[in-house]
């Protein structure tokens, strides 16, 4: 669990046209993080 003010964990995902996307790609820059839940699919 993170904490307001913690660093956020390295990761590695696909982005919406499948293309490999790290975290560390955007160092030193600010990032914004949205969640939202896979269309059709509960919560």
């Amino acid at each position: 669990m993170l904490n307001v003010g913690d660093k956020a964990p390295e990761f590695t995902l696909l982005d919406g046209d499948e293309n490999t996307v790290s975290l560390s790609d955007f160092k030193g820059q600010k990032v914004v993080l949205w969640f939202f839940p896979r269309a059709s699919t509960p919560g």
